[in-house]
């Protein structure tokens, strides 16, 4: 029979005991930041009694056996979740603020004129098949990501991102980064997804994925080859039609999730 910890010692039991439940520790707090499911927590919580019993009376197969399942487990929440995964490493201690981060010219403004501002300048783009990335701030803030960009801080207008975004300019390569009814900057470069997706996306798409992997931010892609609308949120990226974009940029923007039933009707 295997020796268990008991075996070697009560200080060894009780500093191998310590170190369990140290790492569960750790492990329910990542799950915490990262998965926020109740099944992840049930099946963590279950596995540690297990293990403890096993532990204390030296049920040595039982606990064998109980860390593998916990281990493969483990593994494929964590795989499931790789994009609050990133987020999570890039910064483990980081509160999510239910107020949007302020940088200090944000005044008050007309929301429905600057969504159709917005409108416009997607519209126009997308005609002419001029390739931009705009990424509209909520509650996450950008401020570490947007720092490898030029600052802007103007006022949103049609004019100022068709301008952006021609190619002539220096900064029509990378993202222009809205907060509010401020272009904060541009030419911002993001992380690129890794994620494996059915299909070609180029550049532009896979960082709008990228930035809404790790952010509640919406990002808007138009495609330089199709002039394709394209909208990146939660890891997901969703085309819709000229004729609709105004709707569903409002749906996103007011946390408002169109069902397919809804789509059909429009």
């Amino acid at each position: 029979m295997p020796k268990f910890a008991w075996d070697y010692g009560p200080l060894y039991f009780w500093l191998t005991l310590s170190l369990i439940i140290l790492v569960y520790a750790i492990l329910v707090f990542t799950f915490f930041k990262v998965c926020r499911r109740k099944s992840a927590f049930i099946t963590l919580g279950i596995t540690f009694v297990v293990f403890i019993v096993s532990f204390f009376f030296n049920l040595f197969y039982v606990a064998i056996f109980n860390a593998a399942a916990f281990t493969c487990s483990i593994t494929i929440c964590l795989f499931a979740n790789l994009g609050d995964l990133r987020a999570f490493l890039a910064n483990p201690f980081k509160k999510t603020s239910a107020k949007a981060a302020n940088f200090g010219v944000e005044k008050i403004y007309n929301r429905d004129a600057l969504y159709k501002k917005i409108e416009t300048a997607v519209i126009a783009l997308s005609k002419s098949k001029t390739g931009a990335i705009m990424t509209f701030e909520k509650n996450t803030s950008l401020k570490d990501i947007i720092k490898n960009g030029v600052p802007v801080h103007a006022p949103v207008s049609p004019e100022l991102l068709l301008t952006i975004f021609y190619e002539g300019t220096r900064l029509h390569d990378g993202a222009v980064v809205i907060h509010g009814n401020e272009i904060v900057a541009a030419s911002v470069f993001f992380t690129p997804t890794t994620k494996p997706f059915a299909g070609k996306y180029g550049s532009r798409h896979r960082a709008a994925i990228g930035i809404s992997e790790i952010s509640d931010a919406v990002t808007v892609v138009v495609s330089e080859e199709t002039g394709r609308i394209s909208f990146a949120v939660n890891g997901e990226l969703e085309s819709v039609d000229q004729s609709i974009f105004l709707r569903v940029f409002e749906n996103y923007m007011n946390d408002k999730v169109q069902t397919s039933e809804t789509k059909d009707s429009e």
